[in-house]
């Protein structure tokens, strides 16, 4: 979900396990996984080098930046080319251990000079997109550069001179346009390739916070385009069954995966006025024991639970004793299938609790469908 070759080769002079001067974000040890670069960090390593050479006619390699919130990045160059009046360098962007899709990609910058008073201006080049739709940090039309990377590429070209930057500054990643398949960019309304991330210029591998950070982008296009309906899902069997089931557009689909919490506090201060939970038995059957975020380690299924709410709605004491002892929420529903008991709503109803607390006070009017594994729907409320 990040916009997604190690050390001094092919990115990264320094380690990435440790970036150059660079503190843990967010309290996040380093541990035993290599971090990597944003395509950020690339770009703005990339675009300083040529601009060096265009103000010099030698490329720096390898090429240092600062980081935005603190110490140094070095960076060694994949490919230049200098010409009269324009000027390119390539970095290959290491992720470090992150399964970033934009890990081994080329991210080039081309830096063109302008006339006096024109100022920085960003171009999307081969393989990076353009905003297309409004409520993402950009307005439609810009291409999809995003604002912390821009300012990376100001600070680091602010190095190389002391003059007024007027420049073009075209960033291109060769491939990025297939790529960007792999990418939520379509579905925010991204054309033509990637977007150019990164907050802190370092991924973090298997970090959580790139896909919750997707999740709120998801629910700003949705509001800034008047949709009034959208659907948050567990994985793709929920969002193709809930899409089915309510007609939703695509920009309506929130895929969610694990941090239905991080998508309802956003939502609970970016209301929508309808949302609709979608997920599987086993999902559902923790969000309704209370958890708000549904990995599995961060809690499992509680079958105790699911035994009391299949008593809730009649079913008998030797089922709830069947079910405390299955071996997964699957077989627990299909226990309680077989003897007639709507396990399903009563899991959906326990979810919509659980959601509708997370959400308390915020004008939304919520839902949850309950979806097997076969995109059948076995549970609803709300």
């Amino acid at each position: 979900m990040t916009d997604a070759v190690s050390g001094g080769i092919d990115g990264a002079v320094s380690d990435n396990q440790h970036p150059v001067g660079a503190p843990d974000q967010d309290g996040i040890p380093a541990g035993p996984l290599r971090r990597g670069w944003t395509t950020g960090s690339c770009a703005a390593a990339a675009a300083k080098a040529a601009y060096a050479a265009l103000l010099t006619g030698e490329f720096p390699d390898p090429v240092e930046i600062p980081l935005p919130r603190g110490g140094r990045a070095g960076f060694s160059l994949a490919e230049t080319r200098l010409e009269d009046d324009r000027a390119s360098a390539g970095i290959v962007k290491d992720a470090g251990d992150d399964p970033d899709v934009t890990h081994g990609a080329l991210v080039i910058a081309t830096i063109r000079a302008l006339p006096a008073g024109s100022g920085l201006r960003f171009k999307a080049g081969a393989g990076v997109g353009t905003v297309t739709r409004p409520g993402l940090a950009l307005p439609p039309g810009e291409p999809a550069i995003n604002p912390v990377p821009r300012a990376m590429i100001s600070a680091a070209l602010a190095e190389v001179s002391d003059g007024a930057l007027d420049l073009e500054v075209e960033i291109a990643i060769p491939g990025g346009e297939k790529l960007a398949e792999r990418t939520l960019n379509g579905r925010l309304g991204i054309i033509g390739g990637l977007s150019v991330l990164g907050t802190t210029g370092i991924v973090i591998p298997f970090s959580c916070s790139a896909w919750i950070h997707s999740i709120h982008r998801g629910i700003d296009v949705a509001r800034a385009t008047g949709l009034a309906h959208v659907a948050g899902s567990t994985g793709s069997t929920s969002e193709a069954a809930v899409k089915a089931l309510y007609e939703l557009p695509d920009p309506a689909l929130l895929e969610m995966g694990d941090f239905v919490g991080g998508m309802l506090k956003y939502l609970k201060a970016h209301p929508v006025d309808r949302v609709t939970i979608a997920g599987g038995i086993g999902k559902m059957a923790k969000l309704g024991q209370g958890l708000l975020d549904l990995h599995s380690k961060r809690g499992s299924v509680d079958l105790d639970h699911l035994a009391q709410l299949a008593v809730n709605v009649g079913g008998s004491t030797a089922l709830a004793d069947r079910i405390k002892t299955a071996n997964v929420a699957a077989e627990a529903f299909t226990l309680a299938t077989g003897e007639g008991v709507d396990l399903g709503k009563a899991i959906a109803e326990a979810a919509l609790t659980t959601a509708a607390k997370a959400v308390a006070g915020a004008p939304i009017q919520l839902d949850v469908v309950v979806f097997d594994r076969q995109g059948r729907l076995v549970g609803r409320a709300g």
